[in-house]
C-alpha cells in the first residue's frame, strides 16, 4: 500500500492518465492543494473528475439544521456534521482554473442513498433522472471535470 493525502500525493509528476474522486472533495482540508497535486501527478492531456457536495436549494439549509440541532442538544439532525463544505459552480470552476485545468465542465446529479429503506430507495432511483434533467436546482451533487494541458 502507498499512503498519502490528496494534498500531498506520493507519486512522481506525470504519473496518471486520470483521477477520480467521489464525495471526498467536500471533506478535504485544503482543496486547492489537492487540485494542484492532482494536476502535478496527471500526465499531459490527463483528466480529472470530481463529484462532491453541491450548494443548491436542497443543501443550503443543512448547516442551519446542524446549528439548530446543537442548540436543541440533538446529536444527529439529518446526518452528522463532519465539517463538510458545499460547493457552487463558480467556486469549483475557480479552483480548477487556479490549478491549471482547462476544458472545465460542470454538471449536477443526485444519488439514491443505499441506507434508505427499500421502497424509498427504489422511488429515489426512479425520480432522480427526472430531477436531474427537469429540475436541476434540486440536484445536490456537483460533478466537475478538467484536463491537464498538453505541454
Amino acid at each position: 500500500f502507498i499512503v498519502g493525502t490528496g494534498e500531498k500525493i506520493p507519486f512522481n509528476n506525470n504519473s496518471f492518465d486520470a483521477i477520480s474522486s467521489l464525495l471526498v472533495f467536500s471533506y478535504v482540508k485544503d482543496p486547492q492543494a489537492m487540485l494542484n497535486e492532482s494536476y502535478r501527478v496527471l500526465k499531459p492531456g490527463g483528466v480529472i473528475s470530481i463529484c462532491t457536495l453541491g450548494k443548491k436549494l436542497i443543501t443550503r439549509g443543512i448547516p442551519a439544521i446542524y446549528q439548530l440541532g446543537e442548540k436543541m442538544n440533538v446529536k444527529h439532525v439529518v446526518m452528522k456534521d463532519f465539517g463538510e463544505h458545499y460547493y457552487d459552480e463558480d467556486e469549483m470552476i475557480r479552483l480548477f482554473a487556479q490549478a491549471g485545468f482547462s476544458e472545465i465542465d460542470v454538471c449536477w446529479c443526485s444519488f439514491a442513498h443505499i441506507d434508505m429503506i427499500d421502497p424509498l430507495f427504489n422511488f429515489a432511483q426512479k425520480v432522480e433522472p427526472f430531477i436531474e434533467k427537469r429540475v436541476p436546482q434540486l440536484a445536490y451533487n456537483i460533478c466537475v471535470s478538467g484536463k491537464k494541458l498538453v505541454e
